[in-house]
């Protein structure tokens, strides 16, 4: 009788188990940068998986070379910040036969050197003859970002006497802040779409050997064989593609203005609900 008890609870606990576990096919990773745009899409392209489709998504956040390389092998569905043709060129190459592109999601994206209006130059080539204004230093970002090699690269074309300091998106904001709030030069390494634009009167300078490209596009990227393992979500980030900068900018600004009781999933929920007519433009036809 105790063998047969034993037993019993032996099966249950292993049913249990079973039932408790996710369901794999209907579970869709999405990875991101702490970037804003791509905070914005990829929380609002989780919600709308979530919510218009039924998904179970996790999103995992992480820098740019591991995030590349999880989608190429496979355990990251999806990630949809991918600058090109410039700013992602390099992971594109190394890992571009691995994944697969499904095309623009933003037209009209820029990446550059920026200065707040207020600054009295207005080329690249003016900032060696005032070093002295900006102490020598450019404001970066994490030192994976595309755009921080760019600008290695640009620093040598333009043979500049400046240091491109390391640091994050979030601090090189914080820096931002702090001198345009007393009036102070400084250059940082920006990129449009950004809600910085909404909050801060800048302008990029001119690049006049075109080192940052003439404009980039984001792309969405996805592991090979996820159109075969879950078609309904390939389609839909197929269709997930050219928000207006209007619509962009004003999830940025929602996310970045937030409160501590809020998560991006809730602003992206808010946002999706009160723009229902362009979610339904991004869902499967069939």
């Amino acid at each position: 009788m105790k063998k047969i008890i034993t037993l019993f609870i032996l099966v249950a606990s292993i049913v249990l188990l079973v039932g408790c576990k996710k369901d794999d096919t209907n579970v869709v990773k999405l990875g991101y940068v702490n970037w804003a745009e791509g905070i914005a899409m990829t929380h609002l392209a989780a919600v709308i998986l979530e919510d218009e489709m039924g998904y179970d998504v996790e999103v995992t956040q992480a820098d740019v070379a591991p995030t590349f390389v999880s989608v190429a092998n496979g355990s990251t569905d999806a990630f949809l910040d991918v600058w090109l043709p410039v700013t992602h060129k390099n992971q594109m190459e190394k890992y571009g036969d691995d994944l697969v592109n499904l095309g623009v999601n933003y037209e009209g994206a820029k990446i550059g050197l920026v200065v707040p209006e207020y600054v009295e130059i207005n080329s690249i080539e003016e900032l060696n003859r005032n070093k002295s204004l900006f102490d020598g230093k450019i404001i970066g970002i994490d030192s994976g970002a595309g755009i921080m090699s760019t600008t290695e690269i640009a620093i040598d074309a333009y043979n500049l006497d400046f240091e491109l300091i390391t640091s994050s998106e979030a601090a090189m904001i914080a820096s931002l802040k702090r001198a345009y709030d007393n009036q102070e030069p400084i250059v940082i390494t920006g990129w449009e779409p950004h809600w910085k634009f909404a909050d801060f009167d800048l302008k990029f300078l001119e690049d006049p050997d075109k080192i940052y490209g003439e404009s980039e596009a984001i792309h969405t990227i996805v592991r090979k064989g996820l159109k075969n393992d879950k078609p309904e979500v390939y389609e839909f980030l197929e269709h997930f593609l050219t928000l207006s900068a209007d619509d962009l900018g004003e999830l940025m600004a929602r996310m970045e203005a937030k409160s501590n009781h809020e998560s991006e999933f809730d602003v992206a929920r808010i946002w999706k609900e009160e723009n229902i007519d362009v979610v339904k433009g991004f869902l499967p036809k069939g």
